[in-house]
């Protein structure tokens, strides 16, 4: 394990107002989406979305790194170009997502455990010959009642802690993901009171199995009330917090927390990472970024619809929400700027 580079991975990954993009949305996940805006379900179809972002001019300015799916990694463009050479040459850093996805946690109903450690040390050294810098796993906890039980915490935050120490040994930044959902009717203090807990339990479990947190960036959810909760918290009050979770549970060495979106508006969550770093960003430790998903490529897939006569419209929709965030790392970011296209 080179410790120097993989602390300047993680500082290149959180650096200059940048973020991440999440493109790694499993084939499943993909043509569900498409399958919501008419799209064909296909290989094809998902190789020309991805390469569409990938040719996206300008996303530089304000991507530092790409999460990739498997299928990604090993696609090519119309020229026969790998995507992950496009990717690179563009001056983005190239990621991978390597979690097997969630399964239903036996013994614990309603609760799952993300699956993939098996094999996982080999599948690192494949994606690391084949140029990606940095991975990312995913544990998801749900709110609800009775749950998230200990089991499940503990057990997700072990898996974390594994995959972590596995990906620094292969020369890979681990993008550290325990997402609280989003889905329930839960409060902004319950959700604020579980995930201080799994922060807590993640970085107990990351200092038990030898990480090295210089080398991590973590990608946690932000502090939100349920979905179905009657009460809707401003967006100064999720800000708070949010924040002040994080100064709880998050040690001063992780160089930065690079949010999810969870299934927030690209606006709103634009909004919320604003706030925080408008309000707190010279008083923390660590740098607030993004890595959104949806949150960023939502209007871009519904204006391109899988149309090649809309792919120059669709990547200044893309970039547009990729500026959005830029601008919110900053504190900078208003609703001037989606009524202008700015």
């Amino acid at each position: 394990m080179n410790e120097q580079a993989l602390m300047d991975i993680a500082k290149v990954l959180v650096a200059g107002d940048k973020g991440l993009l999440a493109m790694d949305e499993s084939n499943p996940t993909c043509n569900k989406r498409f399958a919501g805006l008419g799209i064909p379900q296909t290989e094809k179809t998902r190789q020309a979305w991805r390469e569409l972002i990938a040719t996206t001019p300008g996303l530089a300015e304000c991507i530092s790194g790409a999460i990739l799916y498997d299928e990604t990694i090993r696609q090519r463009n119309k020229q026969g170009t790998p995507l992950i050479k496009t990717i690179t040459d563009a001056g983005i850093i190239p990621g991978i997502k390597v979690d097997a996805g969630a399964k239903d946690m036996a013994g614990h109903p309603g609760e799952k455990m993300t699956e993939g450690l098996d094999g996982l040390r080999d599948r690192l050294g494949e994606y690391s010959q084949m140029g990606a810098r940095f991975a990312k796993w995913r544990a998801v906890i749900a709110l609800g009642e009775g749950i998230p039980s200990r089991a499940c915490i503990e057990a997700s935050a072990q898996a974390l802690a594994r995959y972590a120490a596995l990906c620094q040994e292969a020369g890979l930044v681990p993008v550290v993901e325990p997402e609280v959902l989003m889905e329930g009717d839960h409060t902004l203090a319950q959700c604020f009171e579980t995930t201080e807990e799994v922060l807590r339990a993640v970085f107990r479990q990351l200092y038990i199995q030898g990480v090295m947190l210089e080398g991590v960036i973590l990608k946690p959810s932000m502090v939100l009330q349920g979905l179905a909760c009657p009460k809707l918290e401003t967006v100064e009050e999720v800000a708070d917090a949010t924040v002040k979770c994080l100064l709880r549970a998050v040690p001063a060495a992780v160089p930065g927390i690079a949010f999810l979106s969870g299934g927030q508006s690209g606006e709103l969550a634009s909004a919320r990472l604003n706030a925080m770093n408008l309000r707190f960003k010279s008083r923390l430790p660590w740098a607030l970024a993004f890595s959104f998903a949806r949150a960023i490529q939502r209007p871009a897939m519904e204006i391109w619809s899988g149309r090649d006569a809309n792919v120059e419209a669709a990547q200044q929709a893309l970039l547009h929400r990729a500026r959005c965030n830029r601008a919110a790392r900053r504190g900078e970011y208003s609703a001037a700027m989606e009524a202008t296209g700015a």
